[in-house]
């Protein structure tokens, strides 16, 4: 099967409430636990899950990949990379070419502005990721050591707070 998918997911909303946090420290605020949860339920009701989860090890990126990883009923234990903390698009996309080639889905859970920056780099297309935003990324590729800049398909991207007032509406 010539296909690999990658998912892109910001973290959630995180506190500012402590002047004292280093950046790496900074939890998730309530507004962004919330919706790390909504992406969890979102990504097992539509039938999403990745094979493994590859996160950030930073506090905000930890906490939103635990509760996807929980609530979505993904198996495999999440991935810690410290190379995704604070990483250019090209340090994300030399990490990508590195993943397992038993794995067809990939889930990687960081930050902005290197995630944005990330989806530009693989489809060519200009994107917001909010926080807690997800992408799908389509590659046409074998293994994951074949991934090529510019030439993947950007299937969709879902903002949590968009989907939350059309999940509200259609209650």
């Amino acid at each position: 099967r010539l296909m690999k998918t990658l998912f892109v997911l910001r973290h959630a909303k995180s506190s500012w409430d402590n002047p004292d946090w280093a950046d790496f420290e900074r939890p998730l605020n309530s507004r962004g636990l919330d919706a790390a949860r909504f992406m969890g339920e979102l990504i097992y009701n539509r039938d999403l899950q990745p094979q493994i989860i590859v996160s950030s090890p930073a506090k905000r990126a930890k906490q939103t990949a635990v509760l996807v990883k929980e609530i979505a009923g993904i198996a495999k234990p999440i991935k810690f990379d410290e190379r995704i903390y604070e990483a250019s698009p090209l340090t994300l996309f030399n990490l990508i070419r590195e993943f397992d080639d038993r794995f067809e889905s990939v889930l990687i859970v960081g930050h902005n502005p290197g995630f944005e920056n990330l989806v530009r780099l693989l489809t060519a297309e200009t994107v917001s990721m909010p926080t807690a935003a997800l992408a799908r990324i389509n590659l046409k590729i074998e293994k994951w050591s074949d991934a090529e800049t510019g030439t993947n398909e950007l299937e969709f991207l879902i903002r949590p707070k968009e989907e939350m007032k059309n999940s509200r509406a259609n209650l």
